[in-house]
């Protein structure tokens, strides 16, 4: 075929290329997701040297359910993040949603997934006015959302009133999303499935990339790649299957991730979020509407804060007055940060959220199992969060330094 002649360098050629910027990027200081992985080795090895429960198949099960809520949240912090603003409310905003879906479930009689649907409506009215308030006013992000998050838990409080808790019926309905589990058929095909959707949209990409004569990866580096997630997904499916099987949060979390991811590399949308936040005065010379795409960004995240809280409320069968507090907002900021995404906007994929909140609920998890104290939880978090933060400035100073 005389594209593949033209466009495909030879295989030895094409490996140099392939080392070449591998080593450009270790140069710039652009580890991509390499620290996350190491991390994540590092923590599976001493907390089970420490304590041999830690890879256990309950274990893990447990891990996979305690990440999805905040994990979710994270989402929207990665949406945010990318165009250089922050969103300090999105805890509060899950716990107003989860309040409103169950008053509108438990006292109103809606059904179940209007009840739901009233939640995310509600996070997205307030991610729309967020987006106002920055963009019109020009109201700083940071001042917009500290503001959200004092009003949106006292409007929440206001509505749990003063008994503070309400339960959602333990055995259906909302609370049992929570507790179902796919079987192991079902598992095995969502391994099927997602590794034969990757594969053939990653085949479909290479060809486009042929066609308009651009460079593309070896055929060879694309099965690997494939080949490469569908081991991981298989070897994550053998461990859940050993103990409850796949959880349902566990997929509804994976599914907006990949969803998300999508829509931030296949769509023009998503690419007008890499430019604003790259550069938005560029941007705006270059005709884009970087007040809309701000405003999709904060209904964006304060729509996945409400999906959050959902999957929370659903775990815990009830509402209260810590719906949405303790230390979620600051988990979800620290996982999309920790996954890869830039606080200085332009830089980060759908999967950091994915990989931070992993990173964050193992810590948690093994210290937990060890019995230590929170206050060093917390530390050791925190450390965590900024070497992080240190390998992002460091990107970014290897970038600056390769454009000069």
């Amino acid at each position: 075929m005389t594209e593949v002649a033209v466009n495909v360098p030879a295989p030895r050629a094409h490996g140099r290329r392939v080392l070449d910027a591998a080593r450009d990027r270790v140069r710039r200081g652009d580890l991509g997701s390499l620290p996350v992985a190491v991390g994540l080795i590092l923590i599976a090895i001493v907390f089970s040297s420490l304590n041999r429960h830690f890879l256990s198949a309950e274990n893990l099960t447990n891990l996979a359910l305690q990440m999805a809520a905040t994990g979710t949240i994270a989402l929207g912090i990665v949406l945010v993040l990318l165009l250089g603003e922050i969103d300090l409310s999105v805890g509060s905003v899950s716990g107003l949603s989860a309040v409103v879906m169950t008053l509108l479930y438990t006292q109103q009689g809606w059904n179940p997934v209007l009840s739901v649907l009233g939640a995310l409506a509600t996070g997205a009215v307030i991610g729309l006015l967020h987006g106002l308030m920055r963009t019109k006013l020009s109201m700083p992000s940071f001042v917009v959302t500290l503001a959200g998050l004092i009003g949106w838990l006292g409007l929440m409080l206001f509505l749990l009133g003063p008994a503070g808790t309400v339960n959602l019926p333990f055995d259906r309905g909302i609370a049992a999303l929570s507790d179902t589990w796919l079987p192991p058929w079902l598992g095995w095909g969502l391994v099927v499935v997602l590794a034969g959707v990757h594969l053939t949209a990653s085949l479909v990409t290479r060809r486009m990339r042929v066609a308009a004569e651009l460079a593309v990866p070896g055929t060879a580096w694309v099965l690997a790649r494939s080949a490469g997630l569908a081991a991981l997904l298989a070897g994550g499916v053998i461990v859940l299957n050993a103990d409850r099987g796949v959880p349902l949060t566990l997929v509804i979390f994976g599914g907006l991730v990949v969803l998300l991811d999508l829509a931030l590399r296949r769509t023009v949308w998503g690419r007008r979020m890499y430019a604003v936040g790259g550069n938005a005065e560029a941007s705006r010379r270059a005709g884009i509407n970087v007040t809309r795409v701000r405003i999709l960004a904060f209904v964006g995240a304060s729509t996945l804060a409400a999906v959050g809280g959902v999957l929370a409320a659903s775990r815990l069968a009830a509402v209260n007055q810590t719906s949405g507090g303790s230390d979620i907002l600051l988990n979800a900021i620290a996982a999309a940060v920790i996954g890869g995404t830039s606080l200085f906007g332009g830089r980060g994929r759908a999967y950091a959220a994915l990989l931070g909140i992993l990173v964050i609920q193992s810590i948690t998890n093994g210290m937990l199992l060890l019995n230590v104290d929170s206050s060093v939880r917390f530390m050791v978090t925190g450390a965590v969060l900024a070497i992080a933060v240190a390998i992002d400035s460091l990107a970014r100073r290897g970038t600056a330094d390769g454009l000069k």
